[in-house]
């Protein structure tokens, strides 16, 4: 029995997104990969920005993009495709942190004896990778990102570390650009306390996704969807 050939690999500067969501309404899974390789890191930068985790993050990129190529019926070009995958990603990282903190609500409330009944952790599995990629400074920008206020980290990641315009956060969060401006100079002031205004163009490169872990969790997403690589 003669095998169906591959579809042939997509370029997606020659490719407009209409297209591109086009074929992915019709399961052509390399036009699901070149989606995912596009949005790769921007979902992960919102999600990591929310919940403050890395293995977690992957978690809510992943759910993101099984939601988005379920539900492709919805997309009704609005808005761009990353908008729309951005809104879903933030949505399901707040839903995350939603029933985070509620567990540890119930956590309080559930003791024995004064002491409070442990509830498992997601420890984050060490990533050699990561460990190599990242300095010193780029490990300070994350640690005082993750000690921002939840309503200044997202207006920053979104702004400063993905790069999108004021229109675009402001679109995405839901948010006035106002807004978005007042919440940026309070995250700017107090990155620069943390940091002792070491903030720059280092940015750019704080929380990476490339390489073997945007393969892996591009490789994850397709499994799920039932592509076999």
């Amino acid at each position: 029995m003669p095998t169906v050939p591959e579809p042939a690999a997509i370029d997606a500067d020659f490719v407009g997104e209409a297209d591109l969501v086009s074929r992915a309404r019709c399961r052509d899974a390399n036009a699901f990969r070149t989606i995912m390789k596009l949005n790769n890191q921007r979902l992960y930068r919102l999600a990591r920005g929310i919940v403050c985790n890395d293995a977690e993050a992957e978690e809510v990129v992943q759910e993101a993009y099984l939601q988005a190529f379920t539900h492709l019926d919805g997309f009704r070009g609005q808005a761009s495709l990353s908008t729309w995958l951005s809104r879903i990603a933030i949505n399901e990282a707040l839903g995350r942190l939603r029933k985070r903190r509620r567990a540890a609500s119930m956590a309080n409330e559930l003791s024995v004896e004064g002491k409070i009944i442990p509830f498992p952790l997601n420890a984050s599995a060490d990533d050699p990778e990561r460990t190599m990629a990242q300095r010193e400074i780029l490990q300070l920008v994350e640690r005082a990102t993750d000690d921002l206020p939840e309503l200044y980290r997202v207006v920053f990641v979104a702004r400063v570390i993905e790069g999108l315009s004021l229109e675009e956060t402001a679109d995405l969060l839901g948010l006035r650009e106002a807004t978005v401006k007042t919440r940026l100079h309070r995250a700017r002031a107090l990155i620069r306390k943390a940091l002792d205004a070491r903030i720059g163009p280092v940015l750019l490169d704080a929380f990476p996704f490339a390489g073997r872990r945007c393969d892996r969790l591009t490789a994850a997403v397709m499994t799920r969807l039932g592509f076999p690589e």
